[in-house]
């Protein structure tokens, strides 16, 4: 059994217990509206508030039928890019104000537009439900204007934008890159980190198989707008940044996903930051490592919108 008290510093286990303590034991069996009331609070605990300067606009995308809620957030000055963010939550949970405070932060320290995604969310909608809002709303804000637009995300949202990367390479005005953070690909469940971390703080496999049932889709076979790794073509991917967190069973899709990107003669990049669990996001100005791990996604953003990866390190 892996011990995490060797792997995980004061910092980051106070992180943990002060997550868990928005959970009830029974979190387990609740319904799908009381899990969103539960996240909500906690998320709303660990809300660092907006930079100053940093302005906020509600506005709605229409795709066909469906009508997607986004918040655009803007710093100072001329934006040289565009960031298109996806929330994590397992497709279950999550939504604009759950991450509202990263997406200024993000604006505020890159000076970049940051447009985040309220897609519909699972069970109420299964797949392709998200992976359709997300789509849509990567071709509304990258037919706006002539600044690149980077794909963002963590967790699920990190396998929206994986997903909406691949379906739109061939697109007019593709994503210049794309940066995933702790990122569930689909990777194969039965080996490596799956199980190594499958009891790991903040993520479990049986968290995963959960998440799995709920959003659907999997009876169908393989599917890239599921689950990037399912694709049989990984070449004309933008640059790819992924950022894995070492504690997390999610951690060998990063490497996996950009191997394959590699093998196809593409530029991708995983880095796994030591230490860290699934979720540390929040845990950023609570966690020297978190705060490490967040700036240098904020340099991998500011290099993906120039078409390029960072320099090692």
């Amino acid at each position: 059994m892996t011990d995490y008290s060797a792997l995980l510093d004061a910092e980051i286990l106070a992180f943990i217990e002060r997550t868990n303590s928005f959970y009830p034991v029974e979190t387990a069996t609740f319904t799908a509206a009381e899990q969103r009331r539960v996240y909500d609070r906690m998320c709303a605990a660990f809300h660092a508030g907006r930079p100053e300067g940093v302005s906020t606009e509600e506005r709605v995308i229409v795709s066909g039928v469906t009508e997607i809620p986004v918040r655009r957030y803007t710093a100072p000055g001329r934006p040289g890019a565009h960031v298109l963010y996806c929330h994590g939550g397992g497709f279950v949970v999550g939504g604009l104000e759950s991450h509202d405070d990263v997406c200024a932060e993000i604006a505020a320290r890159t000076g970049f537009t940051v447009t985040a995604v309220d897609y519909r969310l699972a069970p109420e909608h299964r797949h392709p439900a998200a992976f359709d809002d997300a789509l849509a709303a990567f071709r509304a804000v990258a037919g706006e204007s002539d600044v690149p637009v980077v794909l963002c995300g963590d967790s699920a949202g990190g396998t929206l934008a994986a997903s909406v990367a691949h379906a739109t390479r061939a697109d007019q005005r593709p994503p210049a890159g794309v940066l995933l953070i702790y990122p569930a690909l689909g990777g194969a469940m039965d080996r490596g980190s799956y199980l190594v971390h499958a009891n790991a703080p903040m993520l479990t496999l049986s968290d995963l198989l959960a998440y799995r049932d709920i959003r659907g889709g999997a009876e169908a076979g393989p599917d890239p707008t599921l689950s990037p790794l399912a694709d049989t073509d990984f070449s004309g991917l933008p640059p790819v940044l992924a950022l894995a967190a070492e504690c997390d069973p999610l951690c060998d899709d990063c490497e996996t996903y950009a191997g394959a990107i590699l093998a196809a003669g593409g530029v991708a990049r995983a880095h796994v930051e030591p230490g860290l669990v699934h979720g540390h996001l929040r845990a950023r100005h609570m966690s020297t490592r978190a705060g490490e791990s967040f700036s240098r996604a904020l340099l991998g953003l500011k290099h993906l919108a120039a078409g390029r990866l960072p320099p090692e390190g």
